[in-house]
Formats: structure tokens, sequence, C-alpha cells
């Protein structure tokens, strides 16, 4: 019998299915010996998520970090131009709004019930109807009360600022997109490009007056449309 081929192994592997084969390897026909036992060459494991994490920020934006600074700036600016009463109403509130307030509110509670009940042996009841206690809470609530308005205050002035500021930032870039929609329409027109959205266009080119969106804002809730 003549011998067969080299070639005639290669071709017997090749029209194995991959069904006959382990799963996760494949067949290289390149490693086939001269006795006809093939090669193995290992499948190339598939990733477990058809997503990849996303690039790693090598810092921040320029204009970020001086805008961070700025601000920054401004507040301690700020901080320092403070009042002496603004100061004491800042930390009088900070401390009223702190477990260290309630847990010396619960010692001297805890002190004066414990006296004025008789459960502290050598101690005289200087309020037995706690008449004094409920005055000094009282009056505590009231100054209290006070202090955090008056820090109330002084967030919402700020909140206004930053809202004003907000405001005016939208304003300005609704200024410069719309000198952009203006410029790109010359421009399309010069390449004989036809606008198919050109009403749409027109209203997108002209600024936005904000007092008169205030005034439509301010007519709408006096007169609210029919439901």
């Amino acid at each position: 019998m003549a011998p067969k081929p080299p070639g005639s192994a290669v071709t017997a592997v090749a029209m194995r299915t991959t069904s006959e084969l382990p799963w996760g390897v494949a067949i290289d026909p390149r490693t086939l010996g001269t006795s006809g036992s093939p090669g193995v060459t290992p499948m190339p494991e598939t990733p477990s998520s058809p997503t990849v994490p996303p690039p790693q920020a090598e810092g921040l934006n320029s204009a970020l970090a001086r805008n961070i600074r700025a601000l920054q700036a401004r507040r301690a600016a700020e901080e320092v131009r403070l009042s002496l009463s603004d100061r004491v109403s800042e930390k009088v509130t900070a401390f009223a709004g702190s477990m260290a307030f309630v847990g010396v509110h619960l010692a001297i509670v805890a002190g004066w019930t414990a006296v004025n009940l008789g459960l502290a042996p050598g101690l005289p009841r200087f309020d037995p109807t706690f008449v004094i206690l409920a005055t000094v809470a009282s009056v505590e609530a009231i100054f209290l009360s006070t202090f955090v308005l008056i820090s109330q205050n002084r967030a919402a002035a700020a909140a206004n600022r930053r809202a004003d500021l907000d405001l005016q930032i939208n304003l300005l870039a609704e200024h410069e997109v719309t000198r952009l929609i203006s410029l790109t329409s010359r421009i399309a027109d010069q390449l004989g490009v036809v606008a198919e959205l050109a009403p749409e266009l027109d209203e997108l080119q002209r600024d936005i007056a904000p007092e008169a969106v205030l005034d439509e804002l301010a007519t709408s809730d006096r007169d609210p449309p029919p439901t």
C-alpha cells in the first residue's frame, strides 16, 4: 500500500468538527507532525465583561483647577471680612449642630434631674419643681433660634449671589451659542447648504431677553392656565 501524503493528515484534521474537540482548544494544522498527530493550541480566553474601564484622567483641567483656587480664595476673603456677630453666630450654630452639644445637654439634664429628685445624696434639691430648668431651656431656645436665623440669612445671601452668578454665566453661554448659530448659518449660505429647519434657526439666532422671561413667569404665577 502506498504511503499517504503528509497533506492528507492535515486535511483529515481540518475536517473534524468542533464538537469532536475539547472546549476552548483549536487545532493548528501547521503543528502537525509526520505521524499525523495534531498540535494543540489553546484558544485565547474571552473577557469576562464586554465593557472596559474608562481611561484614568491624568489630572484636573487647568481652567477647572484655576476656578477651584479662585473660589477658595474668595471664600477665605469673605471669612476674613466677617463681622464679630457673624463669627459668633457661626461658632454657636456649628456647636449647636454637633453631637458634643447633645452630649453636654444630656449630662446637664441628667444631673439636674438626679439632684432634684433626691437621687444624689449630700446635694440639696434646688429646683424640685423643675421651673428653673424649664426657664433656662426656654431662654436657651430663644438665643439658639436667633443665632440659627443669623446664619441662615448669611447662607441665603451667599446662595443668592451664587444664583446670580449662575444666571449670568447661563446668559453668556446662551449669547455665545446664538452667535455660533448665526455664524454657522452664514457659512452654510456661503457653501450653498439648504437648511431644512429655517424657521427654527431664525428663532435660535435671537438673543433671549431675561426680563421678558421673568415677566412671563410672573404673569403665569398670577394667572395659572386652566386645567
